[in-house]
């Protein structure tokens, strides 16, 4: 059925769901198996999961974790064997879900934030040497939306201080930055694998990296820092998988290339049906140099537009395409972190892209129908607000 030829009440049962999460009959299969044997935590589906994982991305060690915010807190955490005190820094863009910066916090440490650039959503490596000081440890840049941050800057600027690069991946699996896969680049790589993810445990998170000292500090900081016997070495956390979220983890990774393929042929499609659509919205495009690993599209007004983002959110979500605010600002449009004393103003690219900005899904188990679907609903909004398509 195409989308130009559903009527106005067709349209609101039309679904463009955000996202899904792929549960293949191999997964079942396993899941069936580790609940008939009563060993649900830490077992051997969690470390064959964590060995595949580590294949995907042609690393050496992938340490699985119980979510992408506890992939960035542990990461953070290894800084300790490395030289940092409580309360030392970590670069982090401004603009990324909350749990960017609450991590860095939950590991003891000072996230330090810096602005974005509206064409990449990403941390603007132009601004990140400005705010280095005898206590920044690290830099963690984030690949927002699956679209690569620019590493050749940040790991430049990152050896010039002698810094470590965590890359905060969560949205970015399978993402790629001039021939090498994003997570590679840095000393560790956050994933998240939440549901919505390519690839997804339900629940969980990952850690991946080449190095293996960083490797056992983060084995042990899991398991509430032990190492050994009950000797506990480190301020540790609880933060394991269990051998059902690995189940499902196992079962996407089977079928990561297709998920992948998807969902990368329908962020395309979309940008290409999008182009007409240029003189009131800002889209993420893909660059000669990267491949995106798609979370979503973002859709972000322009300035001067003749609508405010609410009309526009409300006509799309009526027509049913399901849509998320594009994140906020940390410092200084998130209620929690009012304590640090930044004010509106400070992060203006940030604070613009949450402002007006929002994005939707363009997961595996969606096509070129529902693109066109899309792209047919701002159609009908912009030519209700009488502006020229």
């Amino acid at each position: 059925m195409k989308s130009e030829n559903l009527s106005i009440e067709a349209k609101t049962k039309f679904k463009v769901p955000f996202g899904t999460v792929s549960i293949t009959d191999e997964a079942r299969r396993l899941i069936d198996e580790a609940l008939d044997k009563k060993m649900v935590t830490r077992g051997k589906l969690v470390a064959e999961f964590e060995r595949q994982f580590a294949k995907l991305f042609g690393v050496k060690e992938g340490i699985a974790l119980s979510s992408g915010t506890d992939a960035d807190a542990l990461a953070c955490a290894v800084l300790y064997d490395h030289g940092a005190k409580r309360g030392d820094e970590v670069i982090v863009p401004a603009l990324s879900f909350v749990a960017t910066g609450n991590a860095v916090f939950q590991a003891g440490l000072t996230p330090v934030f810096v602005d974005v650039t509206r064409d990449t959503l990403n941390i603007d490596p132009k601004k990140i040497e400005k705010v280095i000081t005898k206590r920044t440890r690290a830099i963690m840049p984030v690949h927002l939306m699956g679209k690569p941050a620019d590493m050749d800057a940040i790991l430049s600027i990152a050896k010039k201080h002698k810094l470590i690069v965590i890359e905060d991946a969560a949205e970015a699996h399978g993402a790629e930055y001039k021939g090498k896969k994003i997570g590679t680049m840095g000393d560790m790589a956050a994933f998240s694998l939440y549901a919505a993810h390519i690839v997804t445990t339900i629940e969980g998170g990952i850690t991946i990296t080449n190095n293996p000292q960083m490797a056992e500090s983060l084995r042990s900081l899991r398991n509430h820092g032990i190492e050994g016997k009950f000797t506990f070495k480190r301020i540790g956390f609880s933060a394991k998988m269990n051998e059902l979220e690995a189940a499902v983890g196992l079962g996407n990774i089977k079928i990561f290339s297709q998920i992948l393929e998807r969902r990368r042929k329908n962020l395309l499609y979309l940008i290409k049906k999008f182009k007409k659509f240029e003189p009131y919205f800002y889209i993420l495009k893909e660059e000669a140099h990267e491949k995106f690993g798609p979370h979503a599209f973002s859709i972000i007004l322009k300035e001067k537009v003749k609508f405010t983002k609410d009309e526009f959110v409300n006509f799309i979500e009526t027509a049913g395409v399901d849509s998320r605010n594009i994140f906020y600002s940390m410092p200084t449009q998130c209620p929690s972190y009012s304590f640090l004393g930044y004010k509106l103003g400070d992060f203006p690219e940030a604070e613009y892209c949450s402002d007006y900005g929002c994005h939707i899904g363009i997961h595996q188990d969606l096509n070129e129908e529902h693109m066109d679907y899309i792209t047919q609903v701002v159609d009908d909004f912009l030519k209700s607000k009488k502006l020229k398509v």
